[in-house]
């Protein structure tokens, strides 16, 4: 509980001194107009062939982790310890790669688009447009469970409705776009849509559920109570200040969850190896009416970040899981972590918390039997 009011107290006061970043804004646009464009010039290059050598390793992967496995240690690929060997030595790199990349890519949109921005965009918005607004917003605004408590007093204290305050909380981690490019890379496009079409339709629908109950009550009187804090000025930045932002998102992000995604391809790739083929079809696939609600209630309480999931899913997928009972379970995981519901009982009282954790699994369960019965 200490280091939650820690996070609280960090949000921006407002002081009369100069803000720091206006003197390097106004030295960065002092820069000759020939000097900017050559450094930008430089950076695009660098990056170009940076792709270029990314893309070329990216291709060789497979070849590579077949070479190690099967020709250099002599496994079986038959066997089931040679078959997850492959697995985990071809996605540990992929799904790396694929993180770093995108990672970098988000760092330099978030760049343009902070969680500053995005309360102001919605400060006064009504119910309905606010609630779209705010889930579309929510996959590129950065968040985490551990900014829970100050975006939320900061959307509620500037006039942001509960509603539409809730559908970004609910669409920024489940919707984030490393899970939205992981999935694409690894699934193809069709199940990215779907993955970001059934998210966005359950943070709009949940949030203005909780805005129809008018719930304001159940929020803790302290958080109305909080003065509306002003903030400094946004740092204009040019692309070279915009790269520097991408490789530190890297740094930072990559930096923390590489064991999470490290730990879920293992899991994935013991599940690849030892579960035998087709085996959780009886447990997870169509057939089972109690999947759905099975795989909510189990990744409920688990904490996971959406990067560490997506090896896991692939493995489901592969050894016959429903995809229904599979994008219930990711969702869930990932929506309803149990440490962001802890971290947001400072701000709420336990019947909004159970109205929040009740609304947004009930809309996971209908995607789940929806997507189970139509595919």
């Amino acid at each position: 509980m200490e280091s939650i009011e820690k996070t609280t107290n960090s949000l921006p006061i407002a002081t009369n001194k100069p803000c720091e970043c206006v003197a390097d804004c106004a030295a960065n646009l002092s820069l000759p107009k020939e000097h900017q464009t050559s450094r930008t010039f430089r950076f695009f290059s660098l990056l170009a062939v940076a792709i270029a050598v990314w893309w070329f390793i990216y291709r060789q992967l497979e070849a590579i982790a077949n070479w190690l496995v099967f020709t250099m240690l002599r496994l079986d690929a038959h066997t089931a310890f040679g078959s997850a060997s492959q697995f985990f030595l071809y996605e540990t790199p992929k799904v790396l790669m694929l993180l770093t990349l995108v990672v970098f890519g988000v760092g330099i949109l978030r760049s343009f688009f902070t969680p500053e921005r995005t309360r102001r965009v919605l400060e006064g918005k009504r119910e309905i447009t606010g609630n779209a607004l705010a889930a579309l917003l929510g996959v590129v605004t950065p968040f985490c469970s551990c900014s829970a408590v100050p975006l939320f007093i900061g959307f509620v204290t500037s006039g942001v409705p509960l509603g539409v305050t809730f559908s970004f909380l609910i669409s920024a981690p489940m919707i984030n776009e490393v899970a939205l490019v992981l999935l694409f890379g690894l699934f193809g496009w069709h199940i990215a849509v779907i993955y970001a079409g059934m998210g966005l339709i359950i943070a709009f629908l949940s949030g203005w559920m909780i805005g129809r109950f008018k719930m304001e009550k159940h929020v803790e009187p302290w958080v109305y109570a909080t003065p509306v804090k002003a903030t400094s000025v946004a740092k204009i930045q040019g692309w070279p200040e915009r790269f520097h932002s991408g490789a530190e998102a890297v740094r930072e992000i990559v930096g923390k969850v590489w064991l999470f995604v490290i730990f879920g391809i293992a899991v994935g790739a013991g599940i690849h190896g030892y579960v035998p083929e087709h085996f959780l079809a009886h447990i997870m696939g169509k057939g089972a009416w109690w999947s759905v609600p099975v795989a909510i209630l189990v990744g409920v309480p688990m904490y996971a970040n959406a990067a560490g999931m997506i090896p896991i899913v692939q493995a489901l997928l592969g050894k016959g899981a429903a995809l229904g009972t599979v994008l219930a379970f990711m969702m869930s995981v990932i929506a309803l972590s149990f440490p962001e519901t802890i971290i947001l009982r400072k701000v709420l009282r336990p019947r909004l918390i159970a109205t929040f954790v009740g609304v947004v699994s009930t809309g996971i369960l209908i995607v789940g039997f929806l997507f189970n019965w139509l595919m």
